[in-house]
């Protein structure tokens, strides 16, 4: 009886691996591109504000820098695109933290202007959740929301 019912298991979820849809499919995450009027001033935001690692950029075009985001995620930044850009916190991508306080220092201690969501000036938001965060901007305007969910 037992076998029988381990057979019956095996074969349901096999069958649901072969019996998929050719309409359904995922979509995850591959990269971020930001538009940036000097590419090496944004670069430089990136790896002295939020400690990113530069990698090769394949495109192997002038004006376009990569950096890893960890997990195989990248952020690419684009001088090439001369049209303007409009801006708002709304628009914005969040990175987390392993150390919350210790990130905190650095963009005080760097005189980095930072502010909570409803954007009270050097404050930080404390989420029902216990999350913190703040929101900065890079050398271009665009808003980074740099939270605490990974401590």
């Amino acid at each position: 009886m037992r076998k029988i019912f381990v057979f019956l298991i095996l074969l349901t979820s096999s069958s649901k691996a072969f019996c998929q849809s050719e309409d359904q499919f995922q979509v995850k995450l591959n990269h971020i591109a930001l538009s940036v009027q000097n590419v090496d001033k944004a670069a430089e935001f990136y790896k002295n504000v939020l400690n990113l690692n530069e990698i090769t950029n394949r495109t192997k075009m002038e004006g376009i820098r990569w950096f890893s985001l960890g997990d195989g995620k990248e952020l690419h930044l684009i001088s090439i695109v001369k049209e303007p850009v409009t801006l708002n916190k709304a628009v914005h991508f969040a990175l987390s933290t392993s150390n919350f306080d210790v990130f905190l220092k650095k963009v005080q201690a760097m005189e980095i202007t930072y502010s909570d969501w409803p954007g009270a000036l050097n404050k930080v938001t404390h989420r029902a959740d216990g999350i913190k965060q703040i929101y900065i901007q890079d050398t271009d305007g665009y808003w980074i929301e740099i939270n605490s969910v990974e401590q």
